[in-house]
């Protein structure tokens, strides 16, 4: 049996970001996978699994592009049924964010932010958005305030 080692570095790299310290509660139990959406519909994704991963800090397998992160629904299923409160999307939030700092984020993530960081927007708007809208009766959507957003994401 290969003996692997384990990389602290990262371990304390997630422990000292929002949330990250969390991962250190997990004692693998599967309650996040059992009820995970994303779980059910691809073998690729598994928080429990990722959770395993930051334990033992395989932090390459992480941050990357092709990472199982990204298959996250986002949906906080796995944060409402932990018992220990290791908060799974947390961490995986923080992976994610750990990955568009270093650039490491998939083309398709980097595309769709760095729309809605021009535009506001997160899906287009369409002139057939505005007639559906109307014909629901409800208000016409309004252009986002850019300068507000960009105040929003700025970082320090």
């Amino acid at each position: 049996m290969e003996k692997s080692k384990i990389n602290f570095k990262f371990r304390e790299k997630l422990n000292k970001t929002l949330e990250g310290k969390h991962h250190n509660y997990c004692y693998q139990c599967g309650a996040c996978a059992s009820i995970c959406p994303a779980a059910r519909y691809s073998e690729k994704f598994n928080p429990r699994n990722i959770l395993l991963m930051t334990l033992t800090g395989l932090e390459d397998e992480l941050i990357r592009k092709d990472s199982p992160i990204w298959l996250c629904t986002n949906c906080y299923s796995c944060y409402e049924r932990c018992p220990q409160d290791v908060r799974p999307i947390e961490i995986i939030i923080t992976l994610k964010n750990i990955a568009v700092e270093e650039g490491k984020a998939p083309d398709e993530i980097t595309r769709f932010s760095e729309a809605v960081e021009k535009t506001g927007e997160s899906v287009v708007h369409t002139t057939t958005v505005d007639r559906r809208r109307e014909a629901l009766g409800l208000k016409k959507l309004e252009k986002p305030e850019i300068d507000e957003l960009k105040k929003l994401l700025e970082t320090e």
